[in-house]
C-alpha cells in the first residue's frame, strides 16, 4: 500500500514496500549477470551488464512518469498501443515469410535461435512487440470483463458467450502471429494469464471445466501424436519443438545437440550442493547463462542457499501484489494486478521447473533477473498501473528534522550561562 509522508510543507506518497522489493529485485540482476560473466560465451558480460542496468534506470523512470498520471488517462492509449503493436508483429510475419522463401529478412530483423521475434535498432539494442503486447492484452482483458460484469450482474449463458467472443476477437490475432515466429513460450504465458483472469472473475464454473477439459484433451492428443505419429507433429510445430520435447523425457539422449542446455543445467545444479562454487564459477558450461537459463548460473555458483533466496523474493513480490489486488475496490483494478501476478507466477515457475528438468524448455526467462531490456521495460509499464492502483494508507508519516531548532536552544543555553556568570 502507498505511504504517505509528510516533511514540512512537502508531501510524498507512493508505496515504498514494492518500490524497494523492486529495488533489491533489480540488485539481484545485476549481481547475477557479473557473476554468469566466466559463463557467457557469446557477446561481452560488461555490455550486457550496463545495458541491463540501463534498462532497469529506464523503466523506473518510465514507472515514475506514468504513476504521475491516472490509469484512466493510460487506458485511453491502450487500444492505440495494440494497433501499433500489432503492425509490428504483421512486419515479423512477412520478416519470416521473406527468410523462409528468400533467406533474406527485412530491414531491422534477423532470425535469433530460430525465430524472428525482435527489432534489432542500432546504438538502442533490441525491440520484441510480443513483450509489449501482452501487458496491453492483460489491460483490454480486464476492461472487457468488467464492462461486460457491470452491464450485465446476472449474465446468461448467452451472454457469458459473447463476452468470450469479444475476448477471442483481440487475443487470438497475436497470439496466432506469436505463434508463428515461432515463440511458443509467449503463447503459453499469454493464454495462461488469460485463463487465471477468467477463472477469478466469477465466471460460470462451467466455462472453466471446459477449458481444462479442452486442454487436458489437446495435451493428450499431442502426446498420443508424439510416440505414434510423430510425422504429423513435426508439420505442425517443426521438428526443432519437438527436439524439446525430446530433451525433456530423456535428457541424456543427444547431450552435445537438443539435451544440452538441460543436461548441463542438471548437472551444474545437481553438483553445486549447498552453497555452490563461489562466485564467478565456471566448473560446468551453461548455454545462455544471462538469459533463459540465470537461474541454474546462480545455482553453480551459489548452490541450494542462493536459488532459495531467489525464489523466496519472487514469492515476496506476488504475495504483495496479491495484496494489492486483495484490497482494490474496482473490478478492472483487481484482474489487472491479478493478470500481471498470473503473468509473473507463470514465468517464475516455468523458467525453475525446465531448469530442473520438470518442464520442457520452452526459452521462457526468469522475469526481472534475467537480461533482457523489453521484458524489463514491459515489466515497468505494468507495475506502473500498480502502483497508481495501490490503495493509500490513512496515516501520514510526519518527519521532523531532528537538527531544526538545536541553534535556538545552543543559544538559549548559551544565555542561561552567561546570566549565572554575571550572578
Amino acid at each position: 500500500m502507498k505511504q504517505t509522508i509528510q516533511y514540512r510543507d512537502k508531501q510524498i506518497q507512493t508505496d515504498f514496500g514494492f518500490i524497494l522489493i523492486l529495488l533489491i529485485l533489480g540488485s539481484i540482476s545485476l549481481f547475477s549477470l557479473y557473476n554468469a560473466f566466466n559463463l557467457i560465451k557469446i557477446g561481452s558480460g560488461m555490455s550486457y551488464l550496463a545495458k541491463q542496468g540501463m534498462w532497469y534506470g529506464v523503466g523506473f523512470f518510465v514507472m515514475y512518469v506514468l504513476s504521475k498520471m491516472q490509469n484512466e488517462i493510460i487506458f485511453k492509449y491502450v487500444k492505440v498501443a495494440y494497433r501499433y503493436l500489432m503492425y509490428a508483429l504483421l512486419y515479423l510475419f512477412f520478416s519470416m515469410l521473406l527468410f523462409k522463401f528468400t533467406g533474406r529478412t527485412l530491414p531491422l530483423t534477423r532470425p535469433v535461435n530460430g525465430a524472428i521475434s525482435w527489432f534489432q535498432i542500432p546504438a538502442i539494442g533490441s525491440f520484441q512487440p510480443s513483450e509489449f503486447i501482452k501487458i496491453v492484452l492483460i489491460v483490454m482483458t480486464a476492461q472487457t470483463i468488467a464492462h461486460y460484469q457491470e452491464k450485465h450482474p446476472t449474465p446468461s449463458i448467452k451472454e457469458d458467450f459473447q463476452m468470450l467472443i469479444q475476448l477471442a476477437k483481440f487475443l487470438v490475432p497475436p497470439l496466432f502471429l506469436i505463434f508463428l515466429q515461432p515463440d511458443t513460450g509467449l503463447c503459453l504465458i499469454i493464454g495462461f494469464t488469460t485463463l487465471i483472469i477468467l477463472m477469478l472473475c466469477g465466471i460460470r464454473r462451467g466455462y472453466i471445466y471446459l477449458f481444462f477439459g479442452m486442454i487436458f484433451f489437446v495435451v493428450g492428443v499431442f502426446f498420443i501424436l508424439y510416440v505414434f505419429q510423430k510425422d504429423i507433429l513435426i508439420s505442425i510445430f517443426s521438428a526443432y519443438r519437438l527436439q524439446r520435447i525430446d530433451a525433456w523425457l530423456d535428457p541424456e539422449s543427444n547431450i552435445l545437440g537438443s539435451s544440452n542446455q538441460l543436461y548441463t543445467s542438471l548437472l551444474s545444479l545437481g553438483s553445486a550442493g549447498l552453497t555452490g562454487y563461489g562466485l564467478q564459477a565456471d566448473i560446468i558450461s551453461i548455454p545462455e547463462a544471462h538469459t533463459d537459463f540465470i537461474f541454474a548460473a546462480i545455482g553453480q555458483c551459489f548452490g541450494l542457499f542462493g536459488t532459495t533466496i531467489i525464489i523466496l523474493i519472487c514469492i515476496i513480490l506476488d504475495i504483495y501484489l496479491l495484496r494489492i489486488a486483495y484490497i482494490s475496490k474496482k473490478r478492472v483494478d483487481r484482474l489487472i494486478v491479478i493478470g500481471v501476478v498470473a503473468m509473473l507466477l507463470y514465468q517464475q515457475i516455468q523458467n525453475t521447473a525446465m531448469i530442473v528438468g520438470l518442464l520442457p524448455i520452452t526459452g521462457i526467462t526468469l522475469p526481472l533477473i534475467s537480461y533482457g531490456g523489453s521484458s524489463i521495460l514491459s515489466y515497468f509499464l505494468s507495475f506502473a498501473i500498480v502502483l497508481n492502483i495501490s490503495p493509500v494508507k490513512k496515516k501520514t508519516i510526519n518527519i521532523t528534522n531532528p537538527f531544526e531548532g538545536l541553534g535556538a536552544a545552543i543559544d538559549r543555553t548559551i544565555k542561561q550561562l552567561n546570566r549565572k556568570k554575571i550572578s
